[in-house]
């Protein structure tokens, strides 16, 4: 697993994420290294089997900006069309896309997917929030915390990583939230997300990793965490 700008892109507790991908895999057997690559550094595309970028402050969003453009854009591409799975969250969610408006300037994305977040007016997009997926034909749901003041808006060509139940997704309006193709993943959803999606942070790995299932574990507290988090979310 590659953290993209980790000292950077970490607002919303997003070492949590890789923690807990990190001691499921542990309790498992299954070997986890973790790499990262920040600021000027070039990365391998067939080094790792997923790539992880978080979410951060406006100043230091505009410097990962500017260096994931520079530097790891050609890469990043690559690795998407080698089917390495790529997730993105919040701030980095806004970057997979084509543009970014940050104040008064339109940062370039990465352009992974066709997507354009913009600033409108209205207040922040903030609270629980709950949404539905589909996974391997089976539908499951998400939970998770959003915070964003910008709106994402999806190109007619690409899906939402999930249905709005609870909360706002993508701009309050269009019942979306998150975006996929094929293993390139973003979401706003945070606080942080996997801890309470354990099925979800399986399922992340079984594609990463290219595995048809994964051995069962004792998992009562994190159901738990999934149970209380749906219920603030007012399912």
């Amino acid at each position: 697993m590659c953290s993209l700008y980790p000292e950077l892109m970490n607002i919303y507790a997003d070492r949590g994420n890789l923690l807990m991908l990190r001691q499921r895999c542990t309790w498992r057997g299954i070997g986890f290294e973790l790499a990262a690559a920040s600021l000027g550094e070039q990365v391998d595309h067939g080094a790792h089997d997923l790539f992880y970028l978080g979410g951060g402050q406006d100043r230091d969003q505009r410097l990962v900006a500017e260096d994931l453009v520079a530097t790891k854009r050609e890469m990043l591409h690559e690795a998407a069309a080698h089917d390495k799975l790529i997730v993105a969250v919040c701030g980095g969610y806004q970057l997979l896309g084509a543009s970014y408006a940050l104040g008064g300037e339109e940062l370039e994305g990465l352009g992974l997917v066709d997507a354009r977040t913009v600033r409108e007016r209205g207040s922040r997009l903030i609270g629980n929030v709950a949404i539905e997926i589909t996974l391997d034909g089976h539908e499951h749901t998400l939970v998770g915390f959003e915070n964003h003041g910008g709106r994402t808006h999806l190109g007619p060509g690409e899906q939402p990583l999930g249905r709005v139940m609870r909360g706002h997704g993508n701009n309050g309006r269009d019942g979306g939230e998150g975006v996929r193709r094929a293993n390139v993943i973003g979401t706003y959803l945070h606080g942080p997300l996997l801890p309470k999606n354990a099925h979800f942070a399986d399922w992340l790995v079984r594609t990463a990793l290219g595995l048809e299932g994964l051995e069962p574990l004792e998992d009562e507290l994190e159901r738990a965490a999934h149970r209380e988090a749906a219920l603030a979310a007012g399912l």
